[in-house]
């Protein structure tokens, strides 16, 4: 790619912002990243300068294409008042609720209707989609380089409890129920239950949990070595069963609230 001009990023920025740009989208039941976009987004770091950022007695010092990012009341996003920081290419569909203080940066996408619960980050280039609920002290991974490399994905209508943390390209299906403390890397292994084997990887070699699937904390014997034979476990997420109308009711947001 030739060399990035500052006119380049800011067009990028301006439709990251809107929507019409997405770090990744999924085409043809395949998700796939932009390479070209996260390369812009990258240039944004080295074409800025370090300017003062400060407010009021807070001192912050970030690079002057990456400030926070500005809301209306237009945008139909609701961002509670209390601390929350929303960085500037990040995209917030209307109807999205930020509860305080949460972190979303650069690059991410958040579907219509969802809610980013207390001390939630999201981070670069994740794409979280419509009517899911991040619940509070919840870390989604911000996968910014290599530039080629797919981000974390939550698809529509899942649901993430507290204090979990999707890492490193993982993809949250449709409608599946992460439940509290739940903790998924590019090397965490995913057993379900209603099956008696481990969930595959997907062409990628990308962790994947199953649509509808509910996870809880597990963990799953050594079977070599000492470990073994001092009856050592590793932790291991399991899939407990699949999304039913009663996990539905017990994870669904009151649309009163909304």
């Amino acid at each position: 790619m030739s060399e990035i001009t500052l006119q380049q990023f800011e067009e990028l920025v301006a439709a990251l912002e809107s929507g019409q740009v997405r770090v990744a989208e999924k085409i043809d039941g395949v998700w796939k990243v932009n390479r070209e976009v996260k390369e812009i987004i990258l240039a944004g770091f080295r074409l800025g300068k370090i300017c003062d950022m400060s407010q009021g007695q807070f001192p912050f010092f970030d690079k002057d294409t990456y400030p926070v990012r500005r809301f209306s009341a237009s945008d139909g996003v609701r961002i509670v008042p209390g601390g929350s920081s929303i960085r500037r290419g990040a995209y917030l569909a209307p109807g999205v609720i930020v509860m305080p203080p949460a972190y979303i940066n650069v690059g991410a996408y958040v579907g219509e209707g969802t809610m980013v619960d207390s001390h939630v980050t999201i981070g670069s280039c994740a794409q979280v989609g419509k009517n899911i609920h991040i619940s509070a002290a919840t870390q989604i991974g911000g996968v910014l380089e290599p530039a080629g490399a797919l981000p974390t994905i939550i698809e529509d209508g899942a649901f993430v409890g507290g204090n979990c943390g999707i890492y490193e390209g993982t993809i949250v299906q449709e409608g599946a129920v992460i439940a509290s403390g739940v903790i998924i890397t590019a090397g965490t292994p995913i057993f379900d239950s209603t099956t008696g084997e481990f969930v595959p990887r997907n062409a990628d070699g990308r962790v994947v949990v199953p649509r509808n699937a509910v996870v809880v904390s597990g963990s799953r014997p050594v079977t070599k070595g000492l470990a073994a034979e001092k009856g050592v476990h590793l932790y291991c997420p399991v899939i407990v069963k699949y999304r039913d109308e009663k996990t539905t009711g017990s994870v669904t947001l009151e649309d009163m609230l909304r």
